[in-house]
Order: C-alpha cells, then structure tokens, then sequence
C-alpha cells in the first residue's frame, strides 16, 4: 500500500471510529447491552465494507487506471448490495438492538464519506506524471524545432 494510499485510508478511519464510539455509548446508555453491541456491529460492518473498498479502488487506480471510473461504480453497488444482505439476514435479530444498529451503520457511513471527501480533496496527487517519456519528447507549442 502506497503512503498516500494509507494516509486516506487512516484519515476515513480515524474521524469514523471517534463517532463509533460515541454512537456506542449513546446506544448503551439509550437502548443497554444491546444497544452498545448493534452500535459496534453497524460501525464495524462500515470500516470492514468502506475500509476493503477503499483498498481495492487504490488498488485498481494503480494498476489499471482505466478500469478506475468503471470499477468505482461496481464497487459502490457491492457495497450497498452487501450490506443490504446483511440486513436481509439479520432483519428478525434479537442478538442486537437493531435501531442503534441502524443509527450507528448511517453516522458511520456519512461520517466515512465525508473524511474520503475531505482526504482527497486535501491530497496532492498529481494528475500527470512529470518523469513521463512523453513530456520530456514533447516540444512547447510554436516552436520550431
């Protein structure tokens, strides 16, 4: 994993298990034991779900950078098809409070969002490759030689 690769992933991370921490001790203070492990269960589906995309969208940027647009959308519809099975198999659950582990799944999901936002909007990654054969061969425009 590259430094910049790393450096996204740990900035999603971070602001995303300071909310899940709170929205598990809200929930354990609002709904009890059951609360605070729905909570845990929503926060970690979301840092195993967004976490693992993450990874293989830099991935796939890297080696095949132009599978990159195509491969995002692919990725965003796994990922909402994965969790929508696993609501499917834990609609009826009683293992859990299911309402903190909904709350806590969307603050968790918003909250990674944005930081992926804000991390790359605050990256400097460079969108042409100055070491390129091509741009040392290229000859500045109306130049005569």
């Amino acid at each position: 994993m590259q430094s910049n690769d790393a450096r996204t992933l740990l900035q999603c991370a971070v602001p995303t298990a300071v909310v899940g921490l709170v929205a598990v001790a809200v929930s354990a203070v609002v709904a009890g034991g059951k609360g605070g492990l729905g909570a845990v269960v929503g926060v970690l589906l979301t840092g195993a779900v967004m976490g693992t995309g993450l990874i293989i969208l830099n991935r796939t940027a890297r080696l095949l950078p132009h599978l990159f647009q195509a491969m995002g959308l692919l990725l965003y519809t796994t990922q909402i098809l994965l969790v929508a099975i696993f609501l499917l198999v834990f609609k009826d659950t009683t293992l859990f409070n299911t309402k903190s582990f909904a709350f806590s799944l969307l603050a968790a999901t918003l909250v990674w969002i944005g930081a992926q936002a804000r991390a790359y909007m605050k990256a400097k990654i460079l969108y042409v490759d100055p070491e390129s054969g091509d741009a040392k061969k290229s000859t500045p425009a109306g130049s005569t030689s």
